[in-house]
């Protein structure tokens, strides 16, 4: 997919003219000062994923399985790092084809009228050791909502490629109905048959972007 149709360029939360004030990120672990830079999700090493209650006794796991990214993560302070990740809303997989086609109709994703998901950051700070709140918008069919992820920093390395690594776990719940998925077949004891409440899940593998050199 070609779906940045613009240039990513990381913004501060302080001006050109003033230096950023020093970050406790520089404090809490200094050595994450060199991934300073811009990144992309290796997306054969990363899953982007959702889980929900199915019959209110099962839980439904599924991902998107094509998507672009760019990251900028700056070690030194947090503030001014960024994410962009634009997902194509019909490579839903949960495994099952006909649950698949139930998700990308007009009942949950419509994704022949709305194509694309979008999530786009807005904030970043430090909340604990190695552990970052990234607050951002969450565009589906046509609505944005904010989000609230939790990342933590899982490590970083240099594969036997010469392709630096760095590894990210996230996590946030959202209510699908925020964002117009409002199904809402029901049991005959009572109850919905898929639960407003959607956890999101990202295991991001991310390498250096090889353009930004």
């Amino acid at each position: 997919m070609k779906l940045f149709t613009r240039n990513f360029s990381p913004r501060s939360t302080a001006t050109q003219d003033t230096p950023a004030a020093p970050d406790r990120a520089a404090e809490a672990a200094p050595g994450l000062s060199a991934l300073t830079g811009e990144w992309i999700i290796d997306a054969a090493h990363s899953r982007i994923g959702f889980s929900v209650r199915h019959a209110m006794v099962t839980t439904v796991r599924g991902a998107f399985t094509e998507y672009e990214s760019l990251l900028y993560f700056d070690g030194r302070n947090p503030a001014r790092s960024r994410a962009e990740i634009v997902l194509s809303s019909a490579s839903v997989d949960t495994g099952v084809e006909q649950r698949d086609a139930h998700l990308m109709s007009r009942d949950f994703l419509d994704a022949r009228t709305y194509p694309r998901i979008s999530f786009r950051s807005r904030e970043v700070e430090l909340a604990g050791q190695d552990v970052y709140r990234m607050t951002g918008d969450l565009t589906m069919r046509d609505a944005t909502r904010p989000v609230v992820l939790e990342l933590t920093y899982i490590g970083h390395v240099t594969d036997p490629f010469g392709d630096e690594r760095v590894g990210f776990d996230g996590t946030t719940t959202i209510n699908r109905s925020d964002w117009g998925l409002t199904y809402s077949a029901k049991l005959a004891q009572g109850g919905a048959m898929v639960s407003e409440k959607v956890r999101l899940q990202f295991d991001i593998a991310a390498i250096r972007n090889p353009a930004a050199g």
